[in-house]
């Protein structure tokens, strides 16, 4: 069980670094955009560019893209502000249905799309979605 606690915390991590240096390279770049004239922001498409030293279209920070998108769950917005560890186990199924049931390649982006609209993934289920998208990563 450490060894999982330990594990979430150290992706953590991780995550929180990559973004930060993500968020540096992005400012530079739109300050060089801004000297140049060109105002055209980078889109994140659904392949990747390769441009880029983790693809966008996995990446599970919600400043990849400002976009909300939904997957079919629209049903899920009435879990906003709820706490990761106050769903019952009704509620967590719901999750897992919308999980389950959406491509691999869709798990990063609906992980994102659930932060932008401030609904937290059940604790029981954040395991089994990093999981899926360390996965997808590799």
């Amino acid at each position: 069980m450490w060894y999982l606690v330990s594990g979430i915390i150290i992706l953590g991590i991780i995550t929180a670094i990559i973004g930060f240096v993500d968020n540096r390279k992005r400012r530079s770049v739109s300050s060089e955009t801004e000297q140049d004239g060109n105002d055209t922001a980078p889109v994140v498409s659904e392949e990747c560019c390769g441009q880029h030293e983790v693809c966008e279209r996995d990446s599970l920070l919600a400043a990849a893209s400002k976009k909300i998108e939904y997957y079919d769950d629209e049903e899920l917005d009435a879990y906003y502000g709820k706490e990761s560890n106050r769903y019952n186990e009704k509620e967590v199924e719901e999750f897992r249905e919308v999980l389950y049931t959406m491509r691999e390649t869709e798990v990063a982006g609906w992980i994102r799309s659930l932060q932008l609209r401030g609904i937290n993934l059940p604790d029981q289920l954040k395991d089994e979605a990093f999981l899926i998208v360390e996965e997808r990563q590799k």
